[in-house]
C-alpha cells in the first residue's frame, strides 16, 4: 500500500441559486446551480466563497449525477482563489426517472476532487495540492457542505 495522508483544510458551506433546468439532453438530464455565496472555514483557509461560479449537474440516465463546479474563495486577508473541482453524486438506479417525476432525496451525498489555483504569495502552496471532497447537498435548503482535505 502507498504511504499517505489527509489534512483537513477547511469546510465550507455554499448557498446555491434555485437550479436552472436545462432538460433532458443525449448524455441525461442538466441542471446548472449557481453559487450565490458561502462562507469558509478550516486549519488553513478562512473566508468567503464568492457569488460567482456554479455547478454544471448533468443527472445521467443510471441515477449517477456528475458534478463539475467553478467557484471563488476570498480569505480573510483578501486573497482570492479559483477552485474547480468534478465529482460525482450517486440518487440511486431510479433516480433520473424520480428526478423527471420530480421527486428528489431530501439529501445527496457528495464525492469530489477540488483543485485550487492563485497567484497571491501567502497562498502557493495550494496550486500544488491535489485535495478530496466530502459533501452533501440538502435540496431543501439548497445548501452544499464540504470536508476538503489535501492527500499528501
Amino acid at each position: 500500500m502507498l504511504d499517505y495522508r489527509l489534512d483537513h483544510l477547511f469546510t465550507f458551506v455554499a448557498q446555491l441559486q434555485p437550479p436552472q433546468v436545462l432538460g433532458a439532453m443525449a448524455t441525461g438530464v442538466r441542471v446548472n446551480f449557481a453559487i450565490a455565496g458561502g462562507d469558509v472555514s478550516g486549519p488553513r483557509l478562512k473566508g468567503r466563497l464568492l457569488a460567482v461560479g456554479a455547478d454544471f449537474f448533468n443527472l445521467q440516465t443510471d441515477g449517477v449525477g456528475t458534478l463539475d463546479v467553478r467557484a471563488a474563495i476570498e480569505t480573510h486577508d483578501g486573497a482570492l482563489i479559483d477552485v474547480r473541482y468534478q465529482g460525482v453524486g450517486d440518487l440511486g438506479e431510479d433516480g433520473h426517472a424520480r428526478f423527471l417525476r420530480g421527486e428528489l432525496p431530501p439529501t445527496l451525498a457528495l464525492r469530489t476532487a477540488p483543485r485550487m489555483a492563485t497567484s497571491h504569495p501567502d497562498y502557493l502552496w495550494a496550486n500544488r495540492l491535489q485535495c478530496i471532497g466530502i459533501g452533501e447537498a440538502d435540496f431543501s435548503t439548497l445548501k452544499v457542505r464540504y470536508d476538503v482535505y489535501s492527500v499528501r
